[in-house]
């Protein structure tokens, strides 16, 4: 199965959508299995979406001694 490129809403919420599918405990074994497989590639996008936005989030720089310092981000400014 390809995967699609989504947003990270559009993946959570599609995870969403198969857990409740899965818990009502009625979808055969063919279809379960299908829907398990979907939602572990988009467990996959989801946390390397978040760590990526984790990577923006932690942009470091070098400090004066040499050590990181945290950056502020695009447009903030810095107190």
């Amino acid at each position: 199965m390809a995967e699609q490129k989504r947003s990270f809403e559009q993946a959570a919420s599609r995870l969403e959508e198969i857990v409740r599918r899965m818990e009502q405990g009625d979808v055969p074994l063919e279809e379960s299995m299908a829907l398990f497989e979907e939602g572990t590639a988009l467990m996959r996008q989801c946390t390397t979406l978040l760590n990526q936005a984790e990577q923006k989030v932690r942009k470091l720089v070098a400090g004066p001694d040499g050590g990181p310092v945290e950056a502020p981000m695009e447009g903030e400014e810095q107190v």
